[in-house]
């Protein structure tokens, strides 16, 4: 059986550690289950799809199909894994990034408003980005499905996971209460670090 080219990434807390916000049985299931599936999936078609060896962004920006929703996934959940921090100490984005979003958002406030907005009116399953374009503007996306920033040229900097298996174990239908919780674990040194 030849190596696998993709494995998931490993994660920089314990399981635990997001909660309240994200339960240690969600975390379980979302990276454990969903994200080792499309990892699976994943590898299993790139053997003869042509694109053995390149980079995960650069799968998901020319890929078509099932290869692109695959693709799509792994690296939408590697980027919305490693963007955690433990619960309990929610922060502030600083420097560039804070100077960014007020340029572009007018206030902190204003763009999580804008953001939670965007992720609750998703219909249906996907993403919510933030993101930088090619003009160094940050904008904020609705990608449904496995959507993807890159497929549009930009540099994707924070997302929130609309599919219902993120939160429907700890908030069953409430989308929007859940969006919310999320800003008190995002690691905005790492968001910055993507800028």
């Amino acid at each position: 059986m030849p190596e696998l080219q993709f494995n998931p990434v490993a994660l920089p807390y314990a399981q635990d550690a997001l909660a309240p916000v994200i339960s240690a049985d969600t975390v379980a299931f979302h990276y454990g289950k969903h994200l080792q599936t499309y990892i699976n999936n994943l590898n299993a078609a790139l053997p003869g799809s042509g694109l053995e060896g390149r980079s995960l962004e650069d799968i998901v920006r020319i890929a078509e199909g099932g290869l692109f929703n695959n693709a799509g996934q792994v690296l939408n959940h590697t980027l919305y894994f490693l963007q955690f921090k433990p619960a309990g100490n929610p922060g502030a984005p600083k420097g560039a990034l804070a100077k960014a979003i007020d340029r572009d958002f007018g206030s902190l406030e204003a763009f999580k408003a804008e953001f939670e907005k965007k992720g609750a009116g998703l219909f249906g399953s996907g993403w919510v980005w933030l993101s930088e374009d090619p003009q160094g503007h940050l904008v904020i996306t609705q990608e449904p499905n496995a959507g993807n920033p890159v497929r549009r040229g930009n540099k994707p900097l924070l997302t929130f996971d609309v599919w219902e298996h993120a939160y429907y174990l700890d908030y069953q239908n409430r989308r929007p209460a859940h969006l919310s919780a999320l800003w008190e674990i995002v690691d905005w040194d790492v968001v910055a670090s993507r800028l």
